[in-house]
């Protein structure tokens, strides 16, 4: 009889009922730029704050030209230190910079699970990418 090896799986809940693996990152995006932010494994919840006190600091699920154009699918900083929290399941995060002309910085802090990003579907449609 042989023996596998299982793993939790995008629907398991004790996966998002535990504390989270904790990670940070953070950087510092020019006018116009846009960063990519992959994880290592699905989140149980992100939180973005914006470091600089210019600037106007988007989070979204997908690449701006990924979105309709007359999208707005995004939340926007345009503070020193304000901060988005959200508990969501996701394995990458989009942060642009909608400034025309000021460099902004953020920090980002996420919680993770042990699930494989691999598992995790991707997130498009209404609300995210339309």
């Amino acid at each position: 009889m042989a023996f596998k090896h299982y793993s939790p799986g995008i629907g398991a809940v004790g996966s998002y009922q535990v504390s989270g693996i904790p990670w940070v990152s953070g950087s510092t995006l020019a006018s116009g730029e846009e960063m990519q932010i992959t994880f290592p494994f699905v989140t149980r919840a992100v939180t973005v704050a914006q470091s600089g006190s210019v600037g106007l600091v988007r989070v979204h699920f997908v690449s701006t030209g990924s979105m309709a154009a007359t999208s707005k699918n995004y939340w926007e900083m345009n503070s020193n230190e304000d901060a988005l929290t959200m508990n969501v399941k996701c394995k990458e995060i989009y942060i642009s910079n909608g400034d025309g002309g000021n460099a902004t910085g953020f920090q980002l802090f996420a919680e993770l699970t042990r699930i494989d990003t691999q598992r995790m579907f991707a997130l498009t449609g209404s609300g995210i990418s339309e």
